[in-house]
């Protein structure tokens, strides 16, 4: 029977691992020194975390993995985490709760079924700030995930933002009866933007229309632009005002921060349980990352009412942007190879004893037996055995070759 890996799940190869480890590093590094802290959530959740909380509409369970757990004659439906910030919440009011702040970060897998049979295993980094209610906290949020890409050497990366409460006041603006208002609204969800500007004008609203007209066909950097809209929407309701103004003071600290961003409010799908600015990173064509803040799902999960933002960088996409020279090269320039030319017991202990001493000193030794061909490390060193001089290294950046009479010298040679 031939063996094939699960459909829609992905083999890490040791070139893979080497990027994806380097992505970690990066993320984890930046995170740490921002005050983060790092947690770990369990890949199995209950399926009404995601449902109660409007992440999994009805037209989306049949997207996900999931299960009865079974206990006894009962059981409690479960599911492969299709989200890393819903565990995050439940993480939070299960432990955290009695802190009025909480900066997390985590690397996680995410489970969705694609008809496809592509991308159902993916993996990002994300970072939370629960109790972080200003736009201060939007502006780190971003900022932290734009030093983790500048990290990375991606190059141009562009951030288009958006605001999740605008949008959903602009939608109540229209006055529609329930049953519409939440058709609308699953649409707007999917990325049918036309269909809100169809029902503004079928309301014959045309203070609303003409806003919406303007919200959705602008692209740019320009907080101006935001205030020219406020300027046109003085009957708007206080709701739709005062999401307009935190939008407002959120591009304007990005401004004084000489943060560059486009504007563009159909730059967001999927954005159920977002509250406020919800932005993504695209870099080469490709969406790389997303967030925003979600002030309302702590208390939908039935905690305290906390305000909170955070975002995901896609590891997938990321990997393939990375360049060779960023694959761990300091591991390649101090790397040694070490070679024995007998197969003697004394020269294998005399191996082992000199790749201890050069790992002790920082260096990645590896033990060849086999008389492989080539080597990826910078130093190579053969072990003879044979007085004076036991140990031959060849340097492959200098191409020189040296006779060695002890591990001490040898040591000293390569440090």
């Amino acid at each position: 029977m031939e063996n094939q890996k699960c459909k829609g799940m992905r083999d890490l190869l040791p070139d893979d691992m080497q990027r994806f480890r380097h992505i970690e590093d990066a993320f984890r590094d930046c995170s740490s020194k921002w005050g983060y802290q790092e947690i770990r959530t369990p890949t199995l959740e209950y399926l009404y975390l995601f449902t109660a909380t409007g992440t999994l509409l009805p037209s989306m369970l049949g997207k996900v993995y999931s299960f009865l757990d079974w206990d006894g004659w009962s059981g409690e439906r479960v599911v492969l985490r299709p989200d890393g910030t819903i565990p995050v919440a439940r993480l939070y009011i299960d432990n955290l709760s009695k802190q009025e702040t909480a900066k997390l970060f985590y690397v996680t897998n995410i489970f969705a079924f694609e008809k496809t049979g592509e991308g159902r295993e993916k993996w990002q980094c994300g970072a939370e700030f629960l109790g972080g209610a200003t736009p201060m906290a939007d502006a780190e949020i971003i900022l932290l995930a734009e030093e983790v890409m500048h990290r990375l050497g991606l190059g141009q990366v562009e951030l288009h933002i958006s605001h999740a409460g605008l949008v959903k006041e602009a939608i109540k603006e229209l006055k529609l009866d329930p049953g519409e208002e939440a058709k609308l609204t699953s649409c707007v969800l999917e990325g049918d933007w036309q269909a809100l500007l169809l029902a503004a004008d079928s309301c014959q609203l045309s203070a609303i229309s003409r806003i919406l007209s303007l919200l959705l066909s602008f692209k740019g950097k320009s907080s101006g632009f935001l205030q020219n809209v406020e300027a046109l929407a003085p009957q708007s309701s206080p709701g739709f005002n005062s999401n307009l103004e935190d939008f407002i003071n959120t591009v304007s600290l990005l401004d004084s921060l000489n943060c560059n961003y486009e504007i563009d409010i159909k730059a967001i799908r999927g954005f159920e349980y977002y509250t406020g600015i919800c932005f993504q990173f695209f870099a080469e064509g490709n969406k790389i990352g997303s967030g925003g803040r979600y002030d309302n799902l702590i208390p939908l999960m039935s905690g305290r009412g906390i305000p909170a933002c955070g975002f995901a960088l896609y590891i997938e996409p990321i990997l393939s942007l990375i360049a060779d020279s960023c694959q761990l090269s300091a591991v390649k320039e101090s790397g040694v190879l070490i070679k024995a030319e007998e197969l003697t017991q004394e020269v294998a202990k005399t191996c082992f004893t000199l790749a201890q001493s050069l790992r002790t000193s920082g260096h990645i030794a590896e033990l060849d037996f086999a008389g492989r061909e080539g080597s990826e490390y910078r130093w190579t060193i053969s072990v003879s055995g044979r007085k004076p001089s036991p140990f031959t290294l060849l340097d492959h950046k200098q191409e020189q070759r040296r006779n060695v009479s002890s591990i001490a010298e040898v040591l000293n040679y390569i440090k």
